[in-house]
């Protein structure tokens, strides 16, 4: 079933080889040279190292580039459950995302594109998001209801004359604080109705520097701000831009979501099954090399078993997504309803678990940002949240259990 083609296994082992030649010989510096440049939450100053561009040229001169697309001229041609192992391997740095050109929320707003885009968007702004020369943003989740639930949303796209009029505000809108971002996918209601609850929600393209449209502010996530990349807090007022700028027509932003988010999960969860297994690494090779009463910390206590427990989730973990990417490719997204839902619960609460067993390994190293466990752990948790918190999927999972029994949803 997960037999993999020459051609994915080409890509497979020339991105670990690039991870390991050119991006963790310098990973530590990197970093050190973002949160130098990058002090506090005043967005404006905010810059990526100059060796960003340096790796990302090498990875496009590699052909390692743009991989997670479907689509053989654009992107690597890869299916989602074969893109699937290079989004782990991309998973155990910080930084290679990025690098090929394959980090969120850009990899689902150039999907969006490449789907539903018009031949104007796409040559405006897929081309220039596919080169790596400009970054976008994804607005969707609002500070003043419960975005669980996407149709609470207040923002608006109010159709005058040949215009589209925005206004809202919007918060924890991914890459919002890079100094490269020129787009924004901004999501929210367009009252239509003659159409039912889930046709009146649109997706529009909104250029940054448009007039109305504010930054408020930048948000920390346990204190740091993630910058350059950066999630923020952002208004709309009054922002006009022209009807065409509808990706896929009025009240399609549902449709799209869905579409966006079903790979989106698969690499979301990869991702962080290659974080964890680094971060078991970590834990493995602290545990061995330090002593305490006489033994290696990793044979006191109760740490070996925690060792098995983590494998044992690890694969547990892997071995489900790839089923759910398998369905994705096999039988589209709909076919997969309970096994998106079902990873987006499971990978990131695995990770969360295996990084908090590797910090108390590592003692006081452990919540330093002289590893990259505190920034798993971030991750981690913040994914419980984000594409819908764990109680929603698993809602959907349970619902879709009952309607295999007869017991129709009445809602």
């Amino acid at each position: 079933m997960y037999e993999l083609s020459d051609r994915a296994k080409d890509y497979i082992q020339r991105t670990e080889q690039f991870i390991k030649d050119e991006i963790e010989p310098v990973e530590a510096d990197f970093w050190h040279d973002v949160h130098r440049l990058n002090v506090d939450g005043d967005w404006t100053k905010w810059q990526w190292p100059a060796m960003l561009e340096t790796l990302k040229a090498k990875a496009k001169a590699a052909g390692l580039w743009n991989m997670f697309l479907p689509d053989a001229t654009l992107g690597a041609g890869l299916s989602v459950q074969e893109y699937a192992h290079i989004a782990e391997r991309t998973g155990r740095s910080l930084i290679a995302p990025t690098v090929f050109n394959c980090n969120a929320p850009d990899t689902g707003n150039m999907e969006v594109l490449w789907r539903y885009g018009s031949e104007a968007q796409q040559e405006q702004w897929l081309k220039p998001l596919l080169a790596g020369e400009i970054r976008s943003v994804f607005c969707m989740t609002e500070p003043d209801v419960a975005s669980s639930d996407a149709t609470n949303m207040q923002a608006t796209a109010v159709i005058e004359g040949d215009e589209i009029v925005l206004n809202g505000r919007k918060w924890w809108s991914s890459g919002l604080g890079d100094p490269n971002a020129k787009v924004i996918i901004f999501m929210a209601h367009t009252p239509d109705e003659s159409k039912d609850r889930h046709h009146q929600h649109s997706m529009v393209l909104v250029p940054v520097n448009t007039q109305g449209v504010k930054i408020e502010r930048m948000l920390p996530v346990f204190g740091d701000y993630d910058a350059p990349h950066g999630h923020g807090e952002v208004s709309f007022d009054n922002v006009r831009v022209p009807v065409a700028n509808f990706i896929g027509g009025a009240g399609q932003g549902f449709e799209i979501a869905q579409g966006r988010l079903g790979p989106g999960r698969i690499h979301h969860c990869m991702r962080c099954i290659g974080a964890a297994e680094k971060s078991l690494e970590l834990m493995i090779d602290r545990g061995m090399s330090r002593k305490a009463f006489g033994k290696e910390l990793l044979k006191l206590g109760g740490n070996l078993e925690r060792v098995a427990e983590a494998r044992v989730a690890i694969d547990q973990a892997r071995l489900l997504t790839l089923y759910a990417a398998y369905k994705m490719d096999k039988m589209g997204n709909m076919a997969a309803l309970t096994e998106i839902s079902a990873i987006k619960v499971v990978a990131p609460t695995v990770l969360q678990n295996v990084v908090d067993m590797a910090i108390q390994i590592h003692g006081g190293a452990g919540v330093s940002k002289d590893t990259p466990l505190t920034a798993f752990y971030a991750q981690a948790r913040a994914l419980r949240l984000a594409d819908g918190p764990d109680e929603v999927h698993k809602g959907m999972i349970a619902k879709l259990e009952l309607m295999k029994r007869g017991y129709a949803s009445r809602r």
